[in-house]
């Protein structure tokens, strides 16, 4: 984890939109926050079953080789990953994900809805940390892949651990506040 990555995200410093999670939109109006929920969907479950194969070589159930090859068998595969490589696939789409939020999605919401402002850059601030928090977990992984010893397990463990902590909170409260806004105005 980097020095300046929080422990964990403070709540009380999150600025919110203050709107009631159960606020009538239509059904065509929920497509928005719906497919960002999808998409969150996605990074959460690729997240879990990269927690699951670490675990499994841990407890000596696969070997890295095999592990390598569960890897292969995953939704955001591409050619010849590695355990190690995977990681790059999965925060290239994690980053590129939060890019388009940053460069398309979030000015769209700050032009409809200025109001939005202070979560959108709470949003954007966030997105750094994380993606520091991603190099760390590509860092350990291609270590991992290179010694496959305990510490190299311990080192993985901790720094998904820390991305996982952070990453799902950020997606939550991405979800939260956004859902009015990108029901009222879209994704651009």
């Amino acid at each position: 984890m980097t020095d300046d990555a929080p422990a964990s995200w403070d709540e009380t410093t999150r600025p919110s939109l203050g709107e009631s999670a159960d606020a009538p939109y239509t059904r065509e109006q929920e497509t928005f926050p719906r497919h960002l929920v999808e998409i969150h969907d996605h990074l959460r479950s690729e997240l879990t079953r990269l927690h699951g194969l670490v675990e499994e070589v841990r407890r000596g159930v696969l070997t890295a080789g095999e592990a390598r090859s569960e890897v292969h068998a995953m939704s955001l595969r591409q050619n010849n990953w590695t355990l190690g490589a995977y990681c790059q696939s999965y925060c290239g789409f994690v980053n590129g994900h939060h890019s388009l939020e940053d460069a398309s999605v979030f000015p769209h919401l700050r032009r409809a809805e200025p109001a939005a402002a202070p979560v959108l850059d709470r949003l954007a601030e966030e997105h750094l940390v994380i993606h520091h928090l991603l190099d760390d977990v590509d860092r350990v992984l291609v270590d991992l892949v290179r010694d496959a010893d305990e510490a190299a397990l311990d080192a993985v463990e901790a720094a998904l651990q820390g991305l996982s902590d952070r990453l799902l909170s950020h997606l939550a409260y991405e979800e939260r506040e956004l859902r009015g806004p990108l029901a009222r105005h879209g994704f651009y």
